[in-house]
């Protein structure tokens, strides 16, 4: 049988872009792709790179002060929120334009709709044209998730954060995972009076508990207000911003609200529950380690499989998928001790197990030690620092590492390195400090702070 396409992706982020790149350049497949928003997906256009940037602008205004303290005669003055925002929305339409060039310069084409699937191997756009393919890659990433309150509509979610006409003077960010807390942060970092409710005891569930501490009492110091064990009961809009009830009756008065309560796998009403491949429970698509559903010709990858929901994972999904699906040659993705940084202020860089889970697993020891970091020591900044490592007491490997330091990020990516190569607490300590640094703290601490 022919086929329009060897391959048709549907969907335009990073790992569906990267998948169908590769295997019209390296593979020499057709390939077709649909997209119905914007190339570049969650990452590029309403997630890692514009918030980056977004926490690049907002470290500005406390590292003026910082820098009085240090002598230098500055004032930070006021932040220029619509002047950043149309630079901010030139950079993504230039970053978009880079997918674009790139699928088109390896031969992929492209279809600026929404797909969904007729058949196992049977693509209709939104306008009514079908297409026939080999093979079919489901890779529509995720979508925020709002609770059904009542006036839930009067809230925004990290989608629209982006796009604000004007900055609100006082926000209520609603969650307490790593897109609630790093936007709490931007947004105090910009100077807006910045509320986060929290449903829960500590933010950031799921990870290191005592680095989930560490992080709450910086962005506490830095200005945030955290109130944990409170939920959004009801909003009601009025005149100047909208009026809010929380889970205890208490009122209160904010200019705008943020939803950042988690994101859903986005495969509503893709037809895939028709052909028979299997959707979890959140609505993740299901599928074996080489990425294939249980239909054989349809794969899916990224955010939308809700394994491992980072950029980096998604493209490594997408090149494994074409090694497997394209070349013959069964690729799988390996997803355990992966590098991530949360762009919390402070920041935080993990790899590996929490001291909760190391404990539950086996038996351990704990190198930890917090201190506050030499460059705000001297201005006589409150700034705490943690560095942690995580030793299995059986065979002496590093079992897990964390880092709350500015810069953590760029630093977990190297300790990642030795983590993921099986390195020991040993080796670790073979290694010569760097002085003076924040990161020599990670080779010199000798003594367990506790065992379990």
């Amino acid at each position: 049988m022919s086929f329009d396409y060897d391959l048709f992706v549907i969907g335009g982020g990073s790992g569906g872009v990267r998948a169908a790149r590769v295997a019209a350049a390296d593979a020499g497949a057709k390939v077709g792709m649909a997209e119905e928003s914007r190339y570049g997906g969650t990452c590029v256009i309403r997630g890692c790179v514009p918030k980056k940037l977004m926490v690049f602008a907002s470290t500005y205004a406390p590292a003026m002060k910082e820098a009085a303290a240090y002598g230098w005669d500055v004032q930070a003055g006021s932040f220029d929120w619509p002047s950043f925002r149309v630079n901010l929305e030139n950079e993504l339409d230039r970053l978009e334009s880079v997918y674009r060039k790139l699928l088109k310069n390896s031969g992929v084409e492209t279809y600026d709709l929404r797909a969904t699937l007729a058949g196992p191997n049977l693509v209709r756009l939104a306008d009514g044209r079908e297409f026939t393919a080999k093979t079919i890659l489901v890779a529509t990433g995720g979508w925020p998730s709002v609770p059904d309150i009542q006036g839930a509509e009067h809230a925004i979610t990290s989608n629209e954060i982006f796009h604000l006409n004007a900055l609100p003077k006082r926000i209520l960010i609603v969650g307490g995972g790593y897109i609630a807390c790093e936007f709490a942060g931007i947004l105090n970092g910009l100077g807006v009076d910045t509320h986060l409710w929290y449903r829960g005891t500590q933010v950031l569930r799921g990870f290191d508990g005592e680095a989930r501490s560490v992080i709450a009492e910086g962005m506490r110091a830095r200005g945030v207000t955290i109130e944990t064990e409170t939920n959004l009961a009801k909003i009601v809009k009025v005149l100047d911003g909208v009026q809010v009830t929380n889970t205890q009756g208490t009122i209160h008065g904010f200019d705008l609200v943020m939803y950042a309560t988690g994101r859903a796998p986005n495969s509503t009403a893709l037809g895939l529950e028709a052909l028979g491949v299997g959707l979890d429970q959140l609505g993740a698509v299901e599928v074996d380690r080489f990425s294939q559903t249980a239909v054989p010709s349809i794969y899916a990858i990224g955010d939308v499989t809700n394994r491992v929901n980072l950029t980096p994972v998604a493209i490594r999904e997408g090149m494994a998928f074409v090694e497997t699906a394209l070349k013959g040659n069964a690729t799988s993705v390996d997803h355990s001790l992966i590098p991530s940084a949360v762009f919390t202020q402070p920041e935080y860089g993990t790899i590996g197990l929490s001291e909760e889970d190391a404990r539950a697993q086996e038996a351990i020891e704990v190198y930890a030690t917090t201190f506050r970091p030499m460059n705000t020591a001297f201005i006589n900044d409150p700034n705490q620092v943690l560095m942690k490592l995580i030793v299995s007491k059986t065979n002496r490997k590093v079992l897990g590492c964390h880092i709350v330091a500015d810069g953590a990020g760029e630093m977990i990516q190297m300790a990642g390195i030795a983590v993921k190569m099986g390195a020991t607490k040993e080796d670790f300590d073979r290694v010569c400090a760097v002085h003076p640094t924040m990161s020599e703290e990670l080779v010199t601490m000798k003594s367990p702070v506790r065992t379990a």
